[in-house]
């Protein structure tokens, strides 16, 4: 079975989670994140390619040409 708490106040988190360890119930916390996924993993995809070298440096003269 699983229970869904919906507005948890941060003071109460650490009395819950201790009240679910007493009574061995596993807790899974879900944490959204307020951007797109695939967003992020093609920034972080980038600055991957950046540190490997794979990147292309233009002066900022040349930037509006």
């Amino acid at each position: 079975m699983k229970i869904l708490l919906k507005k948890v106040q941060k003071k109460h988190l650490p009395l819950l989670k201790e009240l679910a360890k007493s009574l061995h119930i596993e807790i899974e916390e879900e944490v959204k994140s307020p951007y797109n996924k695939e967003f992020v993993d093609k920034i972080l995809k980038g600055d991957k390619d950046l540190k490997n070298g794979k990147g292309v440096i233009i002066a900022l003269e040349d930037l509006w040409k």
